[in-house]
């Protein structure tokens, strides 16, 4: 088997045949099947993200049953968030070699697995293997398909899409926070891990619901965006057009490499049609031969693309903007992850488990977070209002709230506070459109799995350093005010570098204008 080219979700053809020809608008892009890509994207987001976002209940259970400290305990959950991340450039190979329906089936199948080993672990040590590593990697295989089939469905309402889709983090750690809860207290943890994977297979059916686009219908779309990107990139304009002037990612080799390849596979076909009178095992070994360089194909393509993306002369790295959106990502994540982990632990030395239990606080960012999603890409959609505007005043929003969080003692104030942080962190929904406005839906895969990758590293690092600062110092205090600084610099970078290349692109119009 090999992966075709609609499944890998590029286009390796020349689209210049395209313009020629009146564009239909196929019913798939922004609807048709493209709710059902939606649908299965909610669902991913549901098992993998709310699963994730549930594991302060499973880190309590590990403290009291392995009696280790907080630091080396909350790696296990540090772990499997990091990796569903860190792992997202290596998946986008994946995406161009397999496309991203087998990947996301394949890494159901792991992302079960996981769960279900950690259900026999022994030590903390056993988990960050088992549940760290092996439901880590599954969950990202998972996890950048589910993403980057929703960017390539829609054009018009991309932010509602992603919005939607997104929302079943939320509804997932609403969910799976009371369902885990429930699972602990009345099979153990052990067994509860073991019913998680088995619902967790239904990832494979989430990833055999993502039907790739036909090669024509990309084009379609390509074309569609192209003649309306002028008007939609406001301030982003000139680091999208600096990535597309570089990003051609070499068409003319790739247009004779492709002949090339025509060439083998034509000669192939050839002899095939010309021996239909030999043995039938000679025409066994030439369908085979047809298979394997079919495959030998798409595999170089593949890896052309994404070598291109990362190292070529196309490189995505060429994009200051875009790097200084990495280096947000790097502080940004653990802020938010760090909530999650520990509140339970904060909520019991507040002496606030009555209330808590009643009405969880991380169940009120996890509800608050649906409808922030939802309302933050509605309001992305409309003509007037610009994404990354939304995207940096959401991002402000969330920061203060970290900074304010320890300050609040009373089940109330944190109440607030923790509504706000699911509010504002409804800017994650914005983190793929915002992406793809920079370098364009054909490296939205290979983009936006460096940013995953960048927040997975803060996800990995986040948790363990607030267990460490409490360990030295018996409060989450400190946790919160440094994550909350370290965020900060982020937002300045991203504040700073579109600043500097606006300068730099007057400066250089008004050199050309003197010559």
């Amino acid at each position: 088997m090999y992966a075709s080219r609609e499944d890998i979700g590029y286009d390796f053809g020349d689209d210049s045949k395209v313009g020629s020809k009146p564009i239909k608008p196929n019913p798939n892009i922004d609807g048709g099947w493209a709710w059902m890509i939606v649908l299965s994207s909610f669902l991913v987001h549901i098992l993998i993200m709310g699963s994730q976002m549930a594991l302060g209940i499973l880190n309590m259970e590990w403290l009291e049953e392995f009696n280790q400290s907080r630091g080396l305990t909350a790696w296990v959950s540090s772990l499997s968030m990091g990796i569903t991340l860190i792992v997202g450039p290596f998946i986008g190979l994946f995406i161009s070699m397999c496309g991203c329906r087998t990947t996301a089936i394949i890494g159901g199948v792991l992302n079960a697995l996981g769960w279900i080993l950690s259900a026999y672990a022994s030590n903390v040590h056993y988990l960050f293997l088992t549940f760290g590593v092996t439901a880590g990697i599954g969950s990202g295989m998972v996890y950048l398909p589910a993403v980057v089939m929703v960017g390539q469905y829609f054009q018009k309402r991309r932010a509602l899409a992603q919005g939607l889709s997104t929302t079943g983090t939320g509804f997932g750690a609403f969910l799976m926070t009371a369902l885990l809860k429930y699972l602990c207290t009345e099979f153990g943890w052990r067994n509860a891990m073991f019913i998680q994977g088995a619902i967790s297979l239904n990832l494979c059916v989430c990833g055999a619901l993502m039907r790739p686009l036909s090669p024509k219908d990309l084009r379609e779309k390509y074309v569609v965006r192209s003649e309306s990107e002028e008007n939609q990139a406001k301030a982003l304009s000139h680091s999208t057009e600096t990535i597309k002037s570089n990003g051609v990612l070499g068409e003319e080799p790739e247009k004779k490499e492709e002949a090339a390849n025509a060439e083998v596979l034509g000669s192939v076909q050839h002899v095939e049609i010309g021996g239909k009178s030999g043995s039938g095992r000679s025409m066994y070994g030439l369908r085979i031969l047809k298979t394997v360089s079919q495959l030998t194909v798409t595999v170089r393509k593949g890896f052309a693309l994404w070598y291109s993306s990362y190292f070529g002369a196309a490189s995505l790295f060429t994009n200051r903007v875009f790097v200084a959106f990495i280096i947000w990502a790097l502080f940004a994540y653990s802020s938010f992850v760090i909530p999650f982990i520990h509140l339970p632990e904060i909520v019991k030395q507040y002496n606030l488990s009555r209330q808590d239990n009643v009405f969880p606080l991380t169940s009120i960012i996890a509800i608050v977070h649906i409808f922030g999603k939802v309302i933050l890409g509605v309001i992305s959609d409309l003509p007037c209002i610009s994404t990354w505007n939304v995207f940096l005043m959401a991002n402000f929003t969330l920061v203060t709230c970290i900074l304010t969080l320890p300050l609040m003692q009373t089940y109330i104030g944190l109440a607030v506070v923790c509504a706000l942080i699911g509010f504002s962190s409804g800017y994650f929904s914005l983190m793929p459109v915002v992406t793809e406005d920079l370098v364009g839906t054909k490296h939205l895969a290979n983009a936006y799995g460096i940013i995953i990758c960048a927040n997975g590293i803060s996800a990995l690092f986040g948790p363990p350093f607030a267990g460490w600062i409490y360990d030295i110092t018996q409060k989450y205090d400190f946790s919160f005010y440094i994550a909350g600084l370290l965020y900060m610099v982020g937002i300045i970078f991203l504040l700073i570098q579109p600043c500097i290349q606006k300068k730099q692109s007057r400066e250089k119009s008004t050199e050309e204008a003197q010559v």
